[in-house]
């Protein structure tokens, strides 16, 4: 393990701000986000990252590895789900564990962004085409969950509980996330290939106030995961062991496949952030919805209150460490 790398990554601004949150849970400090304000900071971290995306795409064009890597992230965020059933299925039933498969196969976009801050801090280059596997990657492992569940689950379920396809596709498709993602990065390569004059005036807004809000966000995501944390009681040491041992597990087939694209360090890391990342905003939005004999503190517990931490804070140098040590330096 490179304790130099996951002593760099502590010490950046967001996960000083990140674990400033989870503290002031500790401490007993009446700090809190007002409720408007972190949903409002999630909708802008997603479009700023999106827009730039777009920008980047369109400098950068579809040639070389921009349409591989995709497709492999579309494989990815189905074989992973899969993956993750099976295995929890040793312990859990079929609700639980589709739910908390397609949490897995999901990404968390906020351990995307924290990503790209710590390349930045490295001065390790990366391209913008990576949001679009980000924005890719979030549907299919939402429609693996449910379809388990649809193929999997006990026959004597209610009727008004079977899923339909324009249901499963709705609710993969077209949530809040994915759709703002998508958008925000048609907008940035139309922007980019049309109206070059409006990307100098986004910029202020994409460019300058993003790194403030990303710390502003991570202080709130400190306090909830802190609060989430007496959750992990009720899931187990089952659940607590898949929480860090699932990242890692994907993360080592990330960097694999990372490696067969011939993707540079930066591009690589992203790569296998995406893959060992977990969801917890979209993919528990749509499952207590879609799939409400699953248990919400199971799935938002093990994403939120454990998985997405140690990625924050140990599992970014780890996987760089991961890419370094398998990628060759000419890659």
């Amino acid at each position: 393990m490179n304790t130099s790398l996951i002593l760099q990554n502590v010490l950046t601004p967001p996960v000083l701000f990140f674990f400033l949150g989870g503290l002031a849970v500790f401490l007993k400090s009446d700090l809190e986000i007002p409720s408007p304000l972190p949903k409002l900071f999630s909708l802008y971290l997603l479009l700023a990252i999106g827009f730039k995306g777009g920008l980047e795409l369109h400098q950068s064009g579809f040639d070389g590895p921009v349409i591989p890597t995709i497709l492999a992230a579309i494989i990815m965020s189905l074989l992973i789900p899969l993956i993750c059933f099976f295995i929890l299925r040793i312990k859990l039933n079929v609700f639980n564990s589709a739910a908390i498969a397609a949490a897995y196969g999901s990404i968390s976009a906020v351990t995307f962004i924290t990503a790209e801050s710590f390349l930045y801090s490295q001065n390790i280059p990366f391209d913008g085409f990576m949001v679009a596997a980000l924005a890719i990657m979030e549907s299919p492992a939402i429609i693996v969950g449910l379809l388990l569940v649809k193929i999997a689950a006990p026959k004597e379920r209610p009727a008004e509980r079977v899923m339909k396809w324009r249901e499963i596709l709705h609710e993969s498709m077209l949530n809040g996330s994915v759709y703002l993602l998508l958008g925000s990065l048609l907008i940035g390569f139309l922007t980019g290939a049309f109206n070059p004059s409006g990307v100098e005036k986004m910029q202020p807004f994409t460019g300058n106030l993003f790194y403030g809000v990303e710390c502003f966000f991570l202080l709130d995501m400190g306090i909830v995961a802190a609060q989430r944390l007496p959750s992990l009681k009720k899931a187990g040491s089952f659940l607590i062991g898949f929480a860090v041992a699932m990242p890692l597990f994907n993360a080592l087939i990330g960097v694999l496949v990372a490696r067969a694209l011939d993707l540079g360090p930066g591009n690589a890391l992203l790569f296998v952030v995406l893959c060992a990342s977990a969801s917890y905003l979209a993919v528990p939005t749509a499952m207590r919805m879609t799939v409400p004999e699953a248990k919400s503190s199971y799935y938002i517990s093990t994403t939120l209150g454990l998985t997405f931490p140690f990625n924050i804070v140990i599992g970014i140098p780890v996987y760089m460490g991961l890419v370094n040590r398998l990628i060759p330096a000419t890659a």
